[in-house]
This record gives C-alpha cells, structure tokens and sequence, in this order.
C-alpha cells in the first residue's frame, strides 16, 4: 500500500525541513520526494559524507540520490535549475527531476520585478522572483512547464508578452534577456509529467517550503509568502493519488527563527554555537535572520492549523539545531507543553540532531 511522509515547519521557514526530508530519504531510499509548494527560493542544506548542498530547484533528496517532483504549485526557474543541476552533477547526486504541465515558469522579467518594485523590498523578498511569478499566472500573461517544450516561435511571444506586461518596451533590452533564457531552456532534457509519474512509486516523500506561519492564507499579512505552506496541496496530492497512509513531520529548531520584515513573537538576540554553517545569513532583499524563543501557543496554533487541512495517520514532531544552544534542551518540559494533538512523540524527536 502507498504511504506519504509530509514535512511541513511549525514557524516561519528555516526549521531543518531538508535535513528532516534527507533523514526520511536515507530511511526510505526508493522513494521520490516532491515539493508541493514554493520553489528556487529555499534554501534547504543537507550535509553527506563530507557533501554539501543546498537544494532549491531540486529536492532534498537529491544529493542522496533519490529523484524530484517539482508540482504544479511550484515555480521553477530554468537558469537557476540548470546552475544547480552542474553543482549536483560534481557532487555525485541526482539530477533527475520530473516537473507538472502546470508548474509555473519564472522568467527574468519576473526577477527583475521582484527586486526593483518598493512594495516587495517593504514586505520581504528573496529576489527569485517567485512572488512576481505567482501573481503574473493570475493574469493572461501565465508561463506553465509545458510551455518550455513548446516550438520556440510560440515561447518566444509569450515571453515578449511577459515583458511588455512589466512595462518593457525596449525591443534590443526584451531580446538581450530572452535569448540567454532560450538558450538554457535548449540546454535541459525537460521531463515534463503529470502526476500518474507518482503511481510508479511506494513511499512518497512530500517536502514542504518555508512554515505554516508565512501561509499566504494564514500569516500576518502583507508579510506572507505566495503559497500554501500548510499540508493542503501535500493532501490534495495524496487523495488524487487514493493515498491513505499519511505521516506528518512537523519541524522546528529548539529556538524561533524569521528571515526578514514581519511580526515574530518572543524575538531577542541569541548566542548560538556550532553554527558555522548557517545557511540562512544577511540577504540584500531578504534581510537579517531573526531570532527568539520557542513560543509554544504559537507552535500549538500552527500545528491545530494544519490539521484542518490533513488527516493523517500519526504525527511526528522533529526538533533540530539542538547542538547550537547552550542550555540542555529539555524535551520532557517541551512534551507537556504541546497538548493533545500528539499524545506523545515519534523515536525520531530525541535522537534527531543537526546534521549540518
């Protein structure tokens, strides 16, 4: 029978989701993992005999061999898939990435948008264009994974419609980002395939991006990002696919993080440990990474949230970074302050350390 794993974080997006989907990926190693929103904006690190990478246009399994699903509620960017394509190739993972019909394209029109508009540099922006992407499919001017096999004159146009849809008119400035663009697109073996692909698979790994509390439909707005980051589109997924075995894999570090503007609760300045390899430092769009204490009513929202939206099987709660604070973390404490949505938690929770 078909089981999914869904990993979805408790906060506001740096948790340790890609550590957790690699420890499932190595527990479950004929596995595909799937991203089931977000897109070349996260910046999952995963850590493997002496390897390094961090996956944004592939999953976290990757670099340990495993296959990504990349679906229709996601974005890719084809140059950006293909630089990390070559990083992957000398590191020995793999490559292989599968993309739905509807999977939406950026472009560098989109880019550019989402770093030059004041509302978004106000706001937060990773400057992936991501957000830009998102809301350019609410228009006529849309870009799906299907229009990257498509003959060259019919994405071209729709290309220069992008363009003109930012407001550029310049038609040397249009053909100067455009033809890199074809180019990398001619450079990759699109597999483009909708989610019967799925079927050839007993254990589906669903990888989340950012946390429940930047839900486009659930965080403090208008500092939210533009996607489901609750277990939706992950259960969606699951009932077309007539899954019924479903494990979640809720993720937060011992202590609280935000990675730029918005509302944070318990926010302070902590002294951390071992953190050399800290993927998350000062971006030029997004800002500083914040930090602050664990706000358990705040992680019991999340987590009562997410259950409107799955029905699972048994929950499992991870908790990373543990070697970065000072204090013994004290899970015993930690357990009575969750209520009963767990009951208790999974071997994975004590064990779990950080692995990068």
């Amino acid at each position: 029978m078909k089981k999914a794993q869904i990993v979805i974080g408790l906060g506001f997006g740096d948790e340790g989701k890609g550590i957790t989907t690699d420890f499932l990926a190595q527990q479950n190693p004929e596995s595909v993992v799937i991203r089931f929103s977000g897109g070349q904006q996260a910046a999952h690190t995963v850590m493997m005999d002496g390897r390094k990478h961090i996956h944004s246009s592939f999953a976290s399994g990757a670099l340990r061999g495993l296959p990504s699903y990349f679906t229709e509620h996601c974005t890719i960017h084809p140059q950006f898939l293909f630089n990390e394509r070559e990083e992957l190739t000398a590191k020995n993972g793999s490559t292989e990435l599968h993309i739905h019909p509807l999977a939406k394209v950026t472009t560098p029109f989109d880019v550019w948008q989402n770093r030059n508009n004041s509302k978004n540099l106000e706001h937060g922006t990773c400057g992936k264009g991501v957000g830009a992407t998102m809301k350019r499919n609410e228009s006529p001017y849309k870009l799906f994974a299907i229009d990257l096999i498509a003959p060259k004159e019919m994405l071209t146009e729709k290309l220069k419609g992008i363009a003109y849809y930012y407001g550029f008119m310049d038609e040397d400035e249009i053909n100067e980002q455009i033809n890199p663009f074809l180019k990398v697109i001619a450079e990759i073996d699109w597999k483009i395939d909708d989610y019967s692909y799925l079927n050839s698979y007993e254990n589906l790994i669903f990888e989340g991006s950012q946390g429940i509390l930047l839900d486009m439909d659930h965080g403090v707005f208008p500092n939210v990002t533009y996607a489901h980051t609750t277990s939706k589109n992950a259960y969606d997924i699951c009932n077309k696919l007539h899954i019924e075995d479903i494990e979640m894999y809720y993720v937060t570090r011992c202590y609280a993080t935000r990675h730029g503007n918005g509302w944070m609760s318990k926010e302070k300045e902590l002294t951390l440990k071992n953190n050399e390899e800290e993927t998350c430092t000062f971006n030029e769009y997004q800002k500083d990474l914040r930090y602050g204490d664990l706000d358990y009513k705040l992680l019991n929202y999340a987590l009562k949230l997410d259950g409107a939206y799955v029905n699972p099987t048994k929950k499992n709660l991870v908790v990373t970074c543990l070697d970065q604070m000072d204090e013994e973390f004290e899970f015993d404490k930690l357990e009575m302050k969750f209520d009963t949505l767990f009951g208790s938690f999974s071997p994975y929770s004590k064990d779990f350390k950080r692995l990068i």
